[in-house]
């Protein structure tokens, strides 16, 4: 490639982020003498694969702290939090499977650690509805994972553009036309859904400047045609 591509996030300290995946096991049923070291390895070390850009350990935090926002409008906030660890640990941007496999990789990893099958089965529901970001009306904790994971699109300018920046960087195989048609038809599809946040939180904040980036961004790419 022959832009400037961002960096992958290895220089990122993990040490908050192994401590937040000890409370949010602790929170979600962990057995007492279950060891979770191994799962944040494996955890950590997915999410800083080399060819991340946008879905790095970066993106998890944001995505965690932003939880930590909506999570009075959770059912099951630790359910949400586990998902959030789990939605992107399988991730490439050349598959179309990220998902499911993210979503079977917690299914066997949480019952090791001790969880019980209802909120192991309800990690893995939240995990595959990542793929639509479309939960039905009253499912909270989905609303509550599906806005943390659009938040992104409501940033600032400038954070706004870092987020552009990575999606083209991992998208890098890409030829520039089939990724801008592309990237075209993603942007019309979110800015036609009545709603692209479901709690009220992130109605109140971030559904008007989210189309405002949408909508730029989509003029941007038909003014280079």
């Amino acid at each position: 490639m022959d832009r400037m591509d961002p960096e992958p996030d290895t220089a990122l300290d993990t040490a908050p982020l192994r401590a937040r995946w000890h409370a949010s096991a602790a929170a979600a049923g962990a057995a007492a003498d279950s060891d979770p070291d191994p799962y944040a390895d494996r955890l950590l070390a997915a999410w800083a694969e080399p060819w991340r850009r946008y879905h790095t350990t970066a993106h998890l935090a944001d995505v965690l702290a932003r939880i930590d926002v909506l999570a009075p409008h959770a059912a099951d906030p630790a359910a949400v939090e586990l998902a959030a660890w789990f939605h992107d640990a399988v991730y490439r941007p050349d598959r179309s499977e990220n998902e499911e496999r993210s979503a079977a990789l917690a299914e066997r990893a949480l019952p090791e650690l001790g969880i019980d099958a209802a909120r192991t089965a309800e990690v893995a529901r939240l995990v595959r509805l990542t793929v639509t970001h479309a939960p039905v009306p009253g499912d909270t904790n989905g609303e509550v994972l599906c806005d943390a994971d659009l938040a992104v699109l409501a940033g600032g300018p400038d954070a706004y553009a870092a987020y552009v920046a990575a999606v083209r960087a991992e998208y890098g195989f890409v030829p520039e036309d089939a990724f801008r048609t592309g990237r075209a038809a993603v942007l019309h599809q979110l800015l036609a859904l009545p709603r692209l946040f479901r709690t009220p939180y992130g109605s109140a904040h971030w559904e008007a400047p989210a189309r405002r980036n949408l909508a730029a961004e989509l003029a941007d790419l038909s003014a280079g045609e």
